[in-house]
């Protein structure tokens, strides 16, 4: 039986590039920080199990082989592709029309409507599971953190550490935004975090439709 510790020099750099990715800005990170700094600790946390949720299944998905799958069936890839960029375009409408509101009236929606638990894990599911380029992205971290002979213990070695650090990262976001700094923050620039939360989500929905896979 191969010893597993072998394969941590191949490990170790994949880990590194896997840390840069996870901690950059992108829309599930955005949308953690935002739902944290606007809607408390709790929301931002149940939003990040659901980023980290979705990361998970696209690490599993990767690691038994179902990206390979995906490129055989390249219409049901292209399917999730313009669900992911729909739904991003989706909530850039919404930020859009949060940023026009007037300061009280999102006060009185905030009293009216507060998000269930598991609204707020579908919406942070929903943001990275419609995002194909996730799986190709744990293909690639596979790939590259562990040889072609690799035994399925590696295997599953690299997705536990690496989706550990994730959630660690993930909810760290959600606990450092949810603070009353940043809650201050918030408020005092409310419209201008909405309305570039409604450029970034435009963009990031626009290129996920246009791009190739």
């Amino acid at each position: 039986m191969p010893d597993i510790s072998s394969y941590l020099p191949y490990i170790w750099p994949a880990y590194l590039a896997y840390l840069i990715t996870v901690l950059s800005p992108g829309p599930a990170n955005l949308a953690i920080m935002t739902t944290a700094i606007s809607q408390g600790r709790r929301a931002g946390l149940f939003i990040a199990l659901g980023v980290f949720c979705g990361s998970l299944t696209w690490a599993c998905a990767a690691a038994l082989g179902l990206a390979a799958l995906l490129r055989t069936y390249a219409l049901a890839l292209e399917i999730i592709k313009i669900l992911g960029g729909l739904y991003l375009i989706y909530l850039a409408w919404k930020a859009y029309k949060s940023a026009r509101k007037p300061d009280k009236d999102i006060a009185l929606s905030e009293a009216r409507a507060k998000q269930t638990a598991g609204q707020l894990w579908l919406r942070g599911y929903g943001i990275h599971i419609t995002n194909p380029k996730a799986i190709f992205g744990w293909l690639a971290v596979i790939s590259l953190g562990l040889p072609a002979n690799a035994p399925p213990s590696a295997v599953a070695l690299i997705v536990s550490i690496f989706s550990a650090s994730s959630l660690t990262i993930f909810t760290g976001y959600a606990i450092l935004f949810s603070t009353r700094h940043a809650l201050r923050l918030y408020r005092a620039a409310r419209r201008w975090i909405e309305a570039t939360m409604a450029v970034f989500y435009s963009l990031a929905g626009i290129k996920l439709l246009t791009s190739r896979i």
